[in-house]
């Protein structure tokens, strides 16, 4: 496990429904962000970064054949460090096609792992378009065990219970030591942002990450971002920051040994109500 990682989360405005304009965007902040030597381990992008949060399928991409798949690849070899962010993702199974909000953890050898979003935005009418994910995986990168999740997941504490169990010198042995969420979160719901991000950091004992995207999208609705990290205790973690076109690239180290100290001082895990999630 790195003792440190660096995490670099891109609050920004998007296109509407507009993939090549955001992945130039992209492109862009990349290059100058590279450019000032920030060193970073991860880059997280918000949800449908791509298009903004919208049920409009005619933009879902064929997974077998994703230009925005490739497009991460392309960018995380080209940088040396993994990228996270969701698209709409089209799949045929049995002679229908189902789409799904999907997260890429991409990293710069080529290989990638999924997530589908488990929750859907019924009040949206998300779950009419999109089918939801069963499974939650758990990526491990440079030693760090990372649970991904999307958006409205962080209203379902239960879904994201983290099952920890730790050696004797703190490093987990089953569960994750980082909770992520990349979002489309909405101002008028900044309250639930704020305070669910540092409660669910606090209740499974690890980091919490939330990248949320900023601006107004197509059909109006206003998003401030509020992206943060925050440690086991659920205090916010101090970042660097860079603005450039209107987006805030805040840039984070996360200490290994900190939370590895934490768990066992405060071993809140051994106390866990047994249950299985179906």
């Amino acid at each position: 496990m790195n003792p440190l990682l660096y995490i670099s989360l891109f609050e920004s405005d998007l296109f509407w429904e507009n993939p090549i304009q955001n992945k130039n965007h992209f492109e862009k902040l990349f290059s100058y962000f590279f450019k000032k030597n920030q060193q970073t381990d991860i880059l997280v992008l918000p949800e449908m970064f791509t298009t903004g949060f919208t049920m409009n399928i005619d933009l879902a991409e064929e997974f077998e054949n994703s230009s925005t798949l490739n497009w991460l690849k392309e960018n995380a070899q080209k940088y040396n460090s993994a990228i996270i962010g969701s698209i709409i993702i089209k799949e045929s199974q049995n002679k229908e096609k189902r789409f799904y909000n999907r997260l890429f953890f991409v990293e710069p050898n080529g290989n990638f792992q999924t997530y589908n979003k488990k929750h859907l935005f019924r009040m949206a009418g998300e779950h009419n378009v999109f089918s939801a994910g069963k499974d939650l995986p758990i990526f491990e990168y440079k030693g760090w065990k990372i649970c991904p999740q999307i958006c409205y997941d962080l209203r379902f504490p239960v879904f994201s219970r983290n099952n920890l169990n730790i050696d004797k010198n703190g490093m987990s042995i089953s569960g994750y030591d980082i909770l992520l969420y990349v979002a489309n979160f909405p101002a008028a719901r900044a309250l639930a942002w704020d305070s669910l991000l540092p409660a669910r950091a606090i209740e499974n004992s690890c980091y919490s990450v939330g990248v949320n995207r900023i601006g107004k999208d197509g059909k109006q609705i206003e998003y401030d971002g509020n992206s943060a990290i925050y440690n086991p205790k659920g205090e916010k973690l101090n970042s660097s920051n860079i603005i450039i076109e209107n987006t805030k690239i805040l840039s984070y180290s996360i200490s290994a040994i900190n939370l590895q100290e934490y768990r066992k001082k405060f071993a809140v895990h051994l106390d866990n109500d047994a249950f299985k999630l179906k």
